[in-house]
């Protein structure tokens, strides 16, 4: 499966701990990251720079949904569940 091309949903709804480019401190769940475009693409994928936590995030049907809004839902539902 593929990510659908702008909806960022992984780069919002979950938290990171670990530094991003521009985010030493990682980002808080709900945040939009800093090194997503307008039209919400990953300015770091592909690169060394983006973090472990999103290389080992794979796009899955159940966590896709079928619309970007399911998506961030179903993320957000995840973060609250593994929230420590």
């Amino acid at each position: 499966m593929n990510c659908r091309v702008g909806c960022a949903a992984c780069c919002i709804a979950p938290s990171i701990s670990s530094a991003i480019p521009g985010m030493s401190s990682g980002k808080p769940a709900g945040m939009r990251c800093v090194q997503l475009s307008p039209d919400n693409r990953c300015w770091l994928f592909g690169r060394a720079e983006r973090p472990a936590v999103c290389l080992s995030l794979q796009p899955a049907a159940e966590m896709c949904g079928t619309n970007d809004q399911e998506a961030l839902e179903y993320l957000a539902r995840l973060e609250l569940a593994t929230k420590q």
